[in-house]
């Protein structure tokens, strides 16, 4: 093995919405920060905005298998570049409503509550939509927690066929609004503007960098503007050793080019997401920690959560002529219906639907059929097309968890709470259904494609190492330091003792920045 002589203050893992968050915070205090990437810089390149080259070939995913709970391999839709998911996100940063932080009553179990409040999070939540370029609009949704500023942007405007659309949901007696995005746009000057309001945004790399991913808006400036910050990619975290006594992360295996090196430091940071965090403690196991590391709870890689989500596409008799279809999102059926108190979830929209994300996105059984209807048809579809997001809480069961075998990562997940979301389901397609005349017409016979999104994709995981104030029933202090060893954090999605019916990114970036500030203090 290859010794790193040069020893830092602090390494961070990943670079992700928790590690490159972190790592931006951290950079003006001054210490020697070390951030360890997985992957390299996503490729600038015209396949960025192919829509065959990413969602039928997974371009920008990673090539590695993990294993479901029957032990069959699949492919995660996961992506290993610097700014983690981020670089593919559709950018939705939306806050944890103040009940989230509760306890929540749902149809088949309990929504556990969280250590810390709404409150706890809330000027965390600012600073991060100010460092993301969230646009959004205050007042328009009545589940909105309360806000100490407004947004730092203003919305992303309807284009005129997604208004239609929005009136016509409004006509009805609901609360469409403008679904908060972290991007860089200027609409009252073009000529400025880095986003051009392209139809690839969801899902897609932005060749133009103009999307607020952590790559761009917070590793970037980082290294630009900071010289104590050191970004090295294409590094692999193999294990995490200790001291004999267990009690503090000494040294971090990785692997480079085929070959091992050590690093050291005085604090280590893994952010590497729900899934990867979770694997990394466990592979880390050791005399002190047979278990897996920090794991005397028997909780690291438990209650994983990723949330039911399904894609709905709605097929109109006109054309859709909006370029940029992601501005819409309902949650009058958050906290449910008076027919059923009990919370249901959210709705959005996607981005565009585009003939060759047809045979990527339609059902395994009905994917091969799909490739057979020729490009031109596809295309007649897709342009008649708008596509919805539906997306519903999963409770925290400790049997969902993430396991290693040797080097390999099971994900042993179970859906739960399938009543709320099929019950969304079928309520917003009898909104899409019910849209008045003055909104675009529906087929008669009202055709909704739909699609539990499956296994492999782990876009929104969170859970598997969490929080609290009792080391037996948690992994995690309310730092985000592990109970365990003391200068171990793990600073991610992974710290969520539940999950929502909400984007996870913000409250994921809004915790860095909470365990950032803390830690800033401690490195004084």
């Amino acid at each position: 093995m290859t010794s790193i002589k040069e020893h830092y203050d602090i390494i961070i893992i990943g670079t992700g919405a928790g590690g490159g968050t972190l790592a931006h915070r951290l950079a003006p205090t001054g210490k020697k920060i070390l951030v360890l990437e997985r992957g390299d810089f996503l490729p600038r390149e015209k396949a960025n905005w192919n829509p065959e080259e990413v969602y039928q070939k997974h371009r920008y995913h990673t090539d590695e298998q993990w294993y479901n709970k029957e032990g069959k391999a699949f492919q995660p839709q996961t992506g290993y570049w610097v700014g983690g998911n981020t670089k593919l996100y559709g950018a939705a940063l939306i806050r944890f409503r103040e009940r989230d932080f509760e306890r929540v009553i749902h149809k088949v179990g309990i929504s556990p509550e969280w250590p810390l409040k709404y409150q706890d999070f809330e000027p965390y939540y600012t600073q991060a939509e100010k460092l993301y370029d969230v646009h959004g609009q205050e007042g328009e949704d009545p589940t909105e927690p309360p806000r100490s500023e407004p947004y730092p942007y203003p919305p992303v405007s309807h284009e005129p066929d997604m208004q239609s659309l929005a009136d016509g949901i409004r006509e009805l007696g609901y609360y469409p609004f403008h679904l908060p995005l972290g991007l860089k746009l200027n609409e009252s000057d073009r000529t400025k503007s880095p986003c051009i309001r392209c139809d690839t945004f969801d899902g897609y790399p932005c060749l133009v960098q103009a999307k607020a991913d952590a790559d761009v808006n917070a590793i970037r400036p980082a290294r630009e503007k900071y010289t104590n910050v050191t970004l090295l990619t294409n590094v692999k975290v193999l294990r995490l050793h200790t001291s004999e006594s267990g009690r503090e992360v000494t040294k971090v295996e990785t692997e480079i080019a085929g070959e091992k090196h050590w690093f050291t430091s005085d604090i280590v940071v893994v952010a590497c997401g729900s899934v990867n965090s979770a694997a990394l403690l466990l592979r880390s196991a050791n005399d002190k920690h047979p278990n897996g590391l920090a794991n005397s709870s028997d909780q690291v890689g438990r209650n994983f959560m990723k949330q039911l989500e399904t894609a709905i596409v709605s097929i109109h008799l006109e054309v859709n002529r909006a370029n940029f279809q992601k501005t819409i999102a309902v949650n009058d059926f958050y906290w449910g219906e008076p027919d059923f108190p009990y919370p249901m979830g959210m709705v959005q929209n996607t981005g565009n639907v585009l003939a060759d994300m047809i045979p990527g996105e339609a059902p395994p059984l009905m994917a091969p059929f799909v490739k057979l209807i020729p490009h031109f048809e596809r295309h007649l579809l897709a342009e008649r097309s708008v596509g919805w997001w539906l997306q519903t809480e999963d409770l925290p069961d400790p049997n969902n968890r993430i396991r290693v075998v040797g080097d390999k990562i099971h994900v042993d997940y179970t859906l739960n709470n399938i009543e709320a979301s099929d019950r969304l389901i079928h309520r917003w397609t009898s909104v899409l259904k019910s849209i008045p005349h003055s909104a675009k017409h529906v087929l008669p016979f009202s055709i909704y494609p739909r699609t539990h999104i499956p296994e492999q994709a782990v876009a929104h995981q969170c859970g598997s190492c969490r929080f609290g104030t009792d080391p037996k029933s948690s992994v995690l202090d309310l730092n985000c330091r592990t109970h365990d060893v003391k200068n171990l954090y793990v600073v991610d999605s992974s710290f969520f003792p539940s999950n929502s019916g909400a984007n996870p990114t913000l409250t994921i970036m809004a915790n860095a920045l909470r365990v950032g500030s803390y830690l800033a203090e401690r490195l004084k």
